[in-house]
């Protein structure tokens, strides 16, 4: 295939949908991520290492807001109108999530109209939009009574002029180890050649049947557990000062044990994985995750039973110890709401990013963790991590989509 495919990537985040996309052939114009954090990881990787973006010289390199975009650069995506493959990427609707407080009123939620706009400024031929699992829930306070949202975003792109098919998805099932469903939607511009209904209908059956063969060529399953991603990330292997925070200290490189720690360290030479630093708990913290260890070995993967808590004390909403040999539950951008499987601890930026499939090359930047009234503003790496869809799944989803053009 001659001609390069390409998309626009809307709220980018650190870049895991592009890289998956990257990792199936396909190119980037540009993307739109209004965090600086975020945006820098993405920079970092995709465009300084990877060269993956076509940027085009009227867009500065850096942080945009969707809306500045639209308002200030709407002549230029005008000319991009029918020039371009795909639009990639959903709007953060934190409004929806399950593990927020779901809020229909949520102001970002009104990003949804802005990503449609932007859909009908380019007419790209194809869209590939992801979504919070809470996305396709019905709201019963909306003057439409009861319809979710994924309804009635369905609705707009349909009068936009896409036929469109959104559906659950568990990117565990996809090699991917962690348990995480999400909405994911798939839309067809009506007026293309062979476009109909029933084909993007296929690109759910064609992901499906697609997974095993290309697993298998990775050396990989369905089945890769918490274990198989981050049992050579211990912290008995072993301590060194960490490279971009000498006062903390990181792990070093374990045996690599599978074929997923080898496809994720693949032209790592370093002792030292990026971003494995560890938090620094107190004597008390440590005993009492030993004690919760302990006590949880046959309950993982399950938040503290109220036995627990009373015993230990613990107020917080959520404490999950994990289970080795399951994949995790969703993770969330908050690390404090899970317990190592086997280690007396948080993880790791780079377990989470284990977690999230991104390979150990993938450089995190900005800051670890954020706290308070921050949180609203900053993206460190552990919130940039636990926002992305794992690049593992989207480089699945990246070669059906060329198979829809």
């Amino acid at each position: 295939m001659s001609k390069k495919l390409t998309y626009i990537d809307l709220f980018a985040g650190c870049g895991g949908l592009s890289l998956g996309l990257h990792q199936s052939g396909w190119k980037g114009l540009f993307a739109v991520e209004k965090n600086p954090d975020a945006f820098k990881t993405l920079e970092y990787n995709l465009i300084n290492q990877k060269d993956h973006f076509n940027w085009p010289n009227w867009l500065p390199k850096g942080a945009h807001e969707i809306n500045e975009v639209l308002f200030h650069y709407n002549d230029k995506l005008e000319k991009l109108k029918g020039k371009v493959t795909m639009i990639a990427g959903g709007p953060p609707c934190q409004g929806f999530s399950m593990a927020g407080k779901r809020n229909e009123y949520d102001l970002r939620n009104d990003l949804i109209n802005s990503y449609i706009k932007f859909v009908q400024t380019v007419e790209p031929k194809i869209i590939f939009f992801e979504n919070v699992k809470g996305f396709t829930m019905e709201f019963k306070k909306n003057k439409e009574k009861g319809i979710a949202y994924s309804s009635i975003v369905t609705q707009k792109l349909d009068e936009a002029g896409y036929f469109v098919k959104g559906q659950l998805v568990n990117f565990g099932e996809y090699g991917v180890p962690q348990k995480r469903t999400r909405f994911i939607l798939v839309g067809i511009k009506k007026d293309l050649k062979n476009a109909t209904q029933e084909k993007v209908e296929t690109f759910f059956s064609l992901l499906k049947d697609n997974k095993f063969d290309f697993l298998k060529e990775k050396g990989l399953t369905t089945e890769t557990n918490l274990k198989d991603a981050i049992s050579d990330l211990f912290k008995k292997n072993g301590l060194k000062p960490t490279p971009d925070s000498p006062s903390f200290e990181s792990g070093i490189y374990g045996k690599k044990s599978n074929n997923y720690q080898k496809l994720m360290r693949e032209g790592i030479e370093e002792k030292i994985p990026n971003s494995h630093r560890f938090p620094k708990h107190s004597p008390l913290i440590l005993k009492r995750f030993e004690d919760i260890l302990a006590v949880t070995h046959n309950r993982r993967n399950l938040d503290l039973s109220k036995e627990v808590r009373e015993r230990f004390n613990i107020k917080k909403h959520t404490v999950i110890p994990l289970n080795g040999l399951d994949k995790s539950p969703t993770i969330t951008t908050l690390p404090d709401d899970y317990i190592h499987y086997e280690e007396p601890r948080i993880l790791t930026v780079r377990e989470y990013a284990r977690i999230q499939s991104f390979p150990d090359w993938y450089i995190f930047q900005g800051k670890y963790t954020t706290g308070g009234k921050r949180r609203t503003q900053e993206v460190p790496r552990y919130t940039q991590i636990g926002n992305a869809i794992p690049p593992l799944f989207s480089e699945q989803s990246g070669l059906i989509l060329k198979q829809l053009i």
